[in-house]
């Protein structure tokens, strides 16, 4: 039976710094870094574009076969950073998705950032970060209440949670303890 390729999954809303983090992580680490967003846009163009066309959930069916295509061709270690809403889409999106969620969910190297475990200053965190960004279309009203929406599943989880409050460096380096210390338990 072949060695299952190592695959740290990054989750988290957006502006959680998943990119950020993850590209610093991948280097510590060595291993490849895939950005399902990037895969998207440079596959199927502006995300907010094809929202517009397809509808939000014709988005996510995307993603996921996206997803699906991406995930299914890593041949070696990789930080792989999840779209902001890949783990709260309705689960009747797609046949494959609750499961596909769940073992996401389950992955032994799955990691949630968030800045905050706590609401307030999680959308506080993560609104602030939103508007920063020139390409993002959203509004501290709209970018509030989505963090708001999907705080709780992001807490409901059963992954291993990561404060990303401090430098990308700092989170970097304590994600890449982690992921060392569970690719040790797994070959003992």
């Amino acid at each position: 039976m072949p060695e299952e390729i190592p695959v740290v999954q990054l989750v988290g809303p957006g502006g959680a710094g998943k990119t950020t983090v993850g590209l610093e992580l991948a280097q510590r680490l060595d291993w490849a870094f895939v950005d399902l967003d990037r895969e998207f846009m440079s596959r199927e163009g502006d995300i907010a574009g094809c929202i517009a066309a397809h509808g939000y959930a014709g988005y996510a069916r995307r993603n996921l076969a996206l997803h699906i295509d991406t995930s299914s061709v890593f041949t070696v270690p990789t930080v792989y950073a999840l779209s902001s809403g890949f783990m709260t889409y309705p689960t009747d999106l797609d046949v494959r998705y609750a499961q596909i969620r769940s073992e996401v969910e389950r992955n032994a190297l799955t990691v949630l950032l968030l800045p905050s475990f706590e609401l307030e200053p999680c959308v506080e965190a993560i609104v602030q970060r939103q508007l920063s960004r020139p390409y993002l279309p959203g509004n501290r009203a709209s970018e509030e209440a989505r963090i708001r929406q999907r705080f709780p599943v992001f807490m409901a989880l059963r992954c291993v949670r990561f404060l990303n409050d401090g430098t990308p460096e700092e989170v970097a380096s304590q994600i890449a303890d982690f992921v060392r210390e569970r690719m040790e338990e797994t070959t003992r």
